[in-house]
């Protein structure tokens, strides 16, 4: 049976898996350069989830090839690593879940290679980093879903960017996706009430331009329609009384 409010050992071991993923996300962050591929990133971040102990939670789920989602400039989310060369300037999206005893975090970054970022670049990985930071701010005991979801939109009109409404936070630990979703965007006070040690996915997801997507002939990797540049933050966070405690983070 699967419990929204998480027991002692459950937080333990996602406390646990969360810094697995957050060595990894780190790992992604540094060695990324023009010239290596999303093959070349996928295949370090198998070696060292390997060398921490963890399990791939992406891996199979639903028939995904790979163990991460490396999504580069317009595509948006669930892009299968190739072996095309990133370049200088790429926007690149690293999103990445791991199993430790059972238990699962996912979590997402985003970030340029090479060099500094465009100014239209610069905004849509700031503000969508910025909008996650509205997200979990507005956790605690006895928020409600749209609280995070009207913080997030908040944020993401003020850098004037495109929210995806087809892709959403949710609940995790048990499975990869649980209840509740947490879309990046309506009002404030309404939606499921969250209880303290439930844990949660919050993930703002954003477009330079309008936010329709599609879905490219691999049956998994989401483009932008209009070919505008995205990107995605993620943590998977523990809700305390009084706010939240990041499990994915060093």
């Amino acid at each position: 049976m699967i419990n929204a409010v998480k027991t002692a050992t459950e937080i333990a071991a996602m406390r646990e898996s969360g810094r697995m993923l957050a060595v990894v996300l780190d790992l992604m962050r540094r060695k990324g350069e023009a010239g290596m591929t999303p093959k070349d990133m996928s295949a370090l971040a198998k070696k060292e989830l390997r060398a921490l102990g963890g399990e791939p939670a992406f891996l199979g789920f639903y028939g995904y090839p790979d163990i991460i989602c490396i999504s580069v400039n317009e595509q948006v989310q669930h892009s299968i690593p190739t072996s095309n060369p990133l370049r200088a300037g790429d926007v690149v999206n690293y999103d990445f879940g791991v199993r430790y005893r059972g238990m699962i975090t996912d979590a997402g970054i985003t970030v340029c290679i090479g060099n500094e970022p465009s100014p239209n670049a610069a905004r849509l990985i700031t503000g969508t980093r910025q909008a996650l930071d509205a997200g979990l701010a507005a956790v605690h005991d006895g928020a409600r879903v749209g609280d995070i979801s009207a913080a997030v939109e908040q944020v993401l009109h003020h850098y004037k960017l495109g929210i995806v409404r087809e892709l959403v936070g949710h609940g995790v630990g048990h499975l990869l996706h649980e209840d509740p979703e947490i879309p990046n965007y309506g009002p404030a006070g309404r939606g499921p009430i969250l209880k303290s040690g439930m844990t949660i996915a919050i993930e703002p997801i954003a477009t330079l331009g309008k936010p329709r997507i599609v879905e490219e002939a691999d049956g998994w990797t989401l483009v932008t329609k209009d070919k505008s540049w995205a990107a995605q933050f993620e943590h998977t966070v523990l809700i305390t009384d009084d706010g939240c405690e990041i499990l994915t983070t060093l």
